[in-house]
């Protein structure tokens, strides 16, 4: 028997629809993987066609780069975690930065979204408007004072732009060899923290 679309419970409203089917693919991802993902996929996990996943989302690549703000989100919960024992300026960005860099390769959709010459895609959802908010959010949950260190709203506004933009180049093109994580937090140091520092100090 024909599964009824939206598995019987259709959705409110536009926004509603497009939630859906962004953890419909995430969900498509994790459990076939990345080559085997398609619009098709997508469409059967939810009982719908492939023209109504078109309605709310008129390309793959659009597609693909909410899948990458939707990862974001997820993701920031597991980071602020890791994060929140930190109260030293300089080693919240650094650690902010390498973490990611770290722990994202290994998660199916980003695996997506970097395959198949797919990387513009993911820099276009890692460092859209939804990724920057998800990031300043990590800031004010975090467990330092950003004010009293000196940091103004523009200062953490332009940090965000920056580890994000940083953490997606590294991911893109990772160095070669890679780095250890000493190494990679050597570098993060030496290079990102002392201009975090300024910051404090002036």
């Amino acid at each position: 028997m024909r599964r009824r679309g939206w598995a019987g419970y259709p959705p409110r409203d536009n926004q509603e629809a497009r939630d859906r089917i962004i953890e419909a693919a995430a969900r498509c991802v994790d459990r076939l993987g990345p080559s085997a993902f398609s619009l098709s996929e997508v469409a059967n996990e939810l009982g719908i066609s492939r023209p109504t996943v078109y309605r709310y989302f008129p390309s793959t690549d659009e597609l693909l780069s909410s899948v990458g703000q939707f990862v974001m989100q997820e993701f920031s919960d597991e980071l602020r975690a890791h994060l929140h024992e930190i109260t030293d300026p300089a080693e919240w960005i650094v650690e902010g930065i390498a973490i990611p860099i770290e722990w994202l390769p290994s998660r199916r959709h980003l695996t997506l979204l970097l395959a198949d010459g797919r990387s513009e895609q993911f820099v276009r959802g890692f460092t859209s408007p939804v990724a920057v908010d998800i990031t300043r959010q990590a800031f004010r949950l975090s467990s330092i004072d950003w004010d009293t260190h000196g940091f103004s709203q523009r200062d953490i506004d332009e940090l965000s732009h920056l580890m994000l933009r940083l953490i997606a180049s590294m991911l893109i093109d990772p160095p070669e060899p890679p780095y250890t994580k000493a190494e990679l937090r050597r570098y993060l140091r030496r290079w990102i923290a002392p201009a975090v520092e300024k910051v404090a100090l002036d």
